[in-house]
């Protein structure tokens, strides 16, 4: 750094005479150099003052960058990286994707099964609609004893019942007899091409139909027995209930009464056997000229 000359000091303020006024005259005139050189230092001062402050702005700014680019890490490493299962919110449920579905026929009825012979089309014997030799009949066991099958539908009644099936078309009766405790039922099914016929057999019945003895003594004939009439389908049925040894029902008969009722309800879940079976073959076969789906 240059060296300046230092100027005089400034003459006591007690001084007098010629040398305060010379050192105040002096005083009066400025020091240029003096000056110069202050400004100078002062230009070199204001210049380091801005480069710091410029040097310390910059400072200030990267680390502001610096911390928006630390803090932008951050916030992308959060949203990149997928948080703990526990902490992963509840979706709700999807819906289930809907499919227009075509309903299904309705199963068919197997009453329409045995309603005509058109569509009643399973073997039909004693074998297959008494199929039971011991049956249980509500807990109450019984023998089969005695079967027949005869198309001369009037041959297999007594009174006025042989008139009525043959006039409503009667085609064939099916009979078995079931004993029980000394107590007699013969059951005779009079098969017609509708149901039609078949009903009107029903109320229109008189008599009775004829008993099957088996090879023991016969029952039933010529005296007062229990009497049923039912039909079911194409079906009528019948039964005569007594006892063995051909004595007559009293009027307050319980047993043979009870026997008869046996031996009707068996007989129709028998039929309705033969209507469900033939209604469930139906939808397991595949109808004929059809091909499947």
């Amino acid at each position: 750094m240059p060296q300046h000359p230092v100027p005089p000091a400034p003459p006591a303020p007690w001084a007098s005479g010629p040398g305060r006024a010379a050192s105040q005259a002096a005083s009066q005139t400025p020091d240029w150099n003096a000056l110069a050189d202050t400004t100078a230092a002062r230009g070199r001062r204001r210049k380091w003052v801005l480069i710091g402050g410029g040097a310390l702005a910059t400072v200030a700014v990267a680390g502001t960058v610096a911390a928006l680019v630390v803090g932008s890490h951050k916030s992308d490493k959060s949203a990149s990286g997928l948080p703990s299962p526990q902490k992963l919110p509840s979706s709700p449920a999807s819906p289930e994707p809907s499919f227009s579905q075509v309903a299904p026929p309705p199963p068919p009825n197997p009453r329409d099964f045995i309603a005509s012979a058109d569509k009643d089309k399973a073997p039909l014997s004693t074998k297959t609609l008494f199929p039971h030799s011991k049956p249980s009949l509500d807990k109450r066991k019984y023998d089969r004893i005695d079967t027949a099958t005869t198309e001369d539908c009037a041959s297999a009644t007594q009174g006025g019942l042989g008139s009525v099936l043959a006039d409503n078309g009667c085609r064939k009766v099916l009979r078995a007899t079931y004993t029980r405790d000394g107590v007699a039922v013969t059951v005779g099914v009079a098969v017609f091409d509708t149901k039609a016929a078949a009903d009107k057999a029903k109320e229109q019945s008189t008599g009775n139909i004829a008993s099957l003895s088996g090879d023991g003594p016969s029952f039933c004939r010529n005296t007062a027995c229990r009497l049923t009439a039912n039909a079911e389908g194409r079906y009528a049925y019948f039964t005569v209930a007594g006892f063995l040894n051909g004595k007559a029902v009293p009027d307050d008969d319980k047993e043979a009464l009870q026997a008869g009722r046996d031996v009707a309800g068996y007989t129709f879940r028998r039929i309705m056997a033969r209507a469900n079976a033939q209604a469930s073959a139906s939808v397991a076969t595949p109808t004929p000229g059809k091909k499947e789906a």
